[in-house]
């Protein structure tokens, strides 16, 4: 039935898509004589206090029951109808907003700008998948997550990557991340809700490129899962960190793994740690010798990152408006053109001075070079403890979950013919 399901979510999404982009105004706009007076456009009210409200309890509720379903329950059939209906409530019907991926945008504002006041609904988003995936695992990737729900629903044919292609590409998020602090702490624009390939597609008002990259993302996930999630997410990163150290993680085996095999190719994710055979193990001193190299080459890769960042610093800063605006008055150089941009017609309309212009936009490139300083050097890091990591040989006997690239998922546990904790 889910297979059927699945199909059907996917006709019915495309047709929507394709309705979306294909719609042509049908009626002319009406003309009127001069003395029409046009009426004012009314501004939507905000959503009330009570259903943003409604919506954390939505969430804490959701969080509770499916961590039930899949640690105690151990149901992969509960998890794809909690799936459904956060698809259906926090993507549809909420539109995607606000969302725990988004929210750390709003986290970073608020630390770096006093002023910001930041919702209470945002910081208990941003907190509340952390703190249960802290206990218990990335329950919240599982089938809370809108953007995770949505491509769980088409990975119908998944198939494996090779464990190095995974490591490459999972380098990915820290830069997003990085970059989306980066923008949010210079007040220059919310680039993980800009650029969401999903949320225009809840909406309904996405533009035709936001709509081809979330339909690509679509398709390939239906052969590799997730690949939003697993190469993009830059709340992944801290859900993938916090993870590492949950006590109550989903495990293959309520009891005792009988190494059956059974399970080893059942994670579309790559989150299963097979055996290490025993003829594969590899001299401890040659390990601690590669390790010390990598260990001791990270701080050189944290400078250098940290220098390759600032070389980019000014580029960075021409996405913020206030620099933009300041480099086209630049070259303009104080000659007045008959095409003057609608940016700097505005900006002459206020009367503002120019040079407070210039002086806002040189601090905020100041910041962008002491930003890109950070980023690049915790890029570095990142590469450094990478090349560590995969120096480190981790002797197993049974079948594991990976607990930082496990989703919860429950899809292992149906494969697993153990069956109680005896």
């Amino acid at each position: 039935m889910k297979k059927y399901l699945s199909i059907a979510l996917l006709t019915l999404l495309l047709s929507v898509q394709v309705l979306n982009i294909l719609a042509v105004q049908r009626f002319p706009k009406p003309e009127f004589e001069k003395k029409y007076t046009q009426p004012v456009m009314q501004t939507p009210s905000p959503r009330s206090v009570f259903m943003e409200y409604f919506d954390v309890v939505v969430l804490i509720g959701s969080m509770s029951l499916i961590t039930w379903l899949i640690l105690k329950k151990r149901s992969r059939q509960g998890v794809f109808w909690m799936t459904i209906f956060s698809l259906v409530y926090f993507g549809f019907y909420r539109k995607g907003c606000i969302c725990a991926v988004g929210s750390l945008q709003n986290v970073t504002m608020a630390l770096f700008y006093p002023d910001y006041h930041i919702p209470l609904t945002a910081i208990a988003f941003f907190i509340i998948p952390l703190v249960f995936t802290l206990f218990y695992g990335r329950t919240f990737c599982a089938g809370i997550c809108p953007l995770g729900a949505i491509q769980d629903i088409f990975a119908l044919r998944p198939m494996p990557l090779k464990s190095w292609v995974q490591k490459v590409l999972g380098l990915i998020p820290f830069i997003y991340l990085g970059l989306a602090i980066l923008y949010s702490a210079t007040g220059t624009d919310y680039i993980v809700c800009h650029y969401d390939p999903f949320v225009g597609i809840f909406r309904h008002n996405g533009t035709f490129m936001m709509f081809v990259i979330g339909g690509i993302l679509l398709l390939i996930g239906v052969f590799i899962a997730r690949p939003y999630c697993r190469f993009i997410c830059p709340y992944g990163v801290l859900l993938n960190l916090v993870s590492q150290v949950s006590k109550n993680h989903l495990s293959i085996a309520p009891g005792k793994c009988i190494e059956c095999r059974l399970c080893e190719n059942s994670c579309p994710f790559g989150a299963i740690n097979k055996p290490t055979p025993t003829r594969n193990l590899e001299k401890r001193n040659t390990m601690v010798r590669r390790f010390a190299l990598y260990f001791l080459i990270t701080p050189l890769l944290i400078v250098l990152g940290g220098w390759a960042g600032s070389r980019f610093h000014e580029n960075l800063a021409k996405v913020n408006p206030k620099v933009r605006l300041a480099k086209e008055l630049l070259l303009l150089n104080g000659k007045e053109t008959g095409s003057l941009s609608l940016e700097i017609t505005t900006f002459k309309s206020t009367g503002k001075p120019i040079d407070k212009l210039y002086t806002d936009a040189a601090v905020i490139v100041q910041k962008f070079y002491i930003g890109s300083w950070i980023l690049g050097g915790f890029l570095g890091l990142v590469f450094g403890l990478t090349l560590s990591s995969l120096s480190i040989f981790q002797y197993r006997t049974d079948y594991t979950t990976n607990k930082g690239s496990c989703y919860s998922c429950a899809r292992c546990v149906d494969f697993c013919p153990v069956k109680s904790n005896t």
